[in-house]
């Protein structure tokens, strides 16, 4: 009970199944229901329930629905806006695999220009590979020429939202909302550089440790994988030996 109750208090905005899973990854046999009386019994908050959305691509094969089918298959990325305690402006440029739903980087800034996007997006390129489809809204900072020009030269393919329809942007988006609802609602910045320490620590978070429901509460990028039962020495089969 005190570790389901130490765990509601360090990731506040988890629900009773997230911390379930957390529970079962530190060796725990529990089921879900027994931590929600738990949760209940407590008076912990348990999030609303919230309604079905339909899939990002279409039957037709439209190129902004475009879904994604390996790592580095179909990128997006996005700005958020927040500000420090002395209420100048941060802008920050989040960037997600929409297949494994990892976020690769968020820069945060001040100000956030196109050339700080290409500046981005080329470390990451170098670091990760180029994307097949980068997929953003019409915002000037992304649809700039050189920016443009420099994806079009790499083989980069933009993918464009309609105007006015974020939700054709669903995953970053969401993404979005996961760190503005349990990090900047939550923390008051006092300087850019404790912004970036923050931030960067989160998400570094949310890749390693955090339960994604779509991913079958595993996180998108665990730090470590399983060690092998004890006696197992390899992956791979042993050779058959010829008599």
């Amino acid at each position: 009970m005190q570790n389901v109750v130490s765990l509601a208090a360090h990731y506040g905005r988890y629900g009773y199944r997230r911390i379930t899973a957390l529970l079962r990854r530190d060796g725990w046999q529990v089921n879900h229901k027994r931590v929600e009386r738990i949760w209940r019994q407590k008076g912990l908050k348990v999030p609303k329930r919230q309604p079905r959305r339909g899939r990002l691509w279409l039957h037709d094969g439209s190129c902004v629905r475009r879904r994604a089918e390996y790592r580095n298959h179909v990128w997006s990325y996005d700005f958020v806006t927040d500000r420090t305690h002395d209420d100048r402006a941060l802008k920050l440029l989040t960037v997600v695999d929409e297949y494994t739903r990892e976020c690769l980087a968020i820069a945060v800034r001040r100000r956030m220009r196109s050339i700080d996007v290409l500046d981005k997006l080329s470390r990451l390129f170098l670091e990760r590979g180029a994307p097949a489809f980068l997929r953003s809204d019409n915002g000037p900072e992304l649809t700039a020429h050189l920016l443009r020009e420099w994806l079009q030269a790499l083989g980069v393919t933009t993918l464009f939202i309609e105007p006015g329809s974020p939700w054709e942007n669903g995953y970053v988006e969401s993404f979005n909302g996961k760190l503005r609802d349990e990090l900047l609602d939550r923390e008051i910045f006092y300087s850019l550089s404790e912004a970036r320490v923050l931030i960067e620590r989160w998400r570094h978070e949310y890749n390693t440790i955090r339960p994604h429901s779509a991913l079958g509460y595993r996180p998108p990028a665990p730090e470590a994988i399983q060690p092998l039962p004890p006696g197992s020495a390899s992956l791979r089969p042993a050779a058959r030996v010829s008599a």
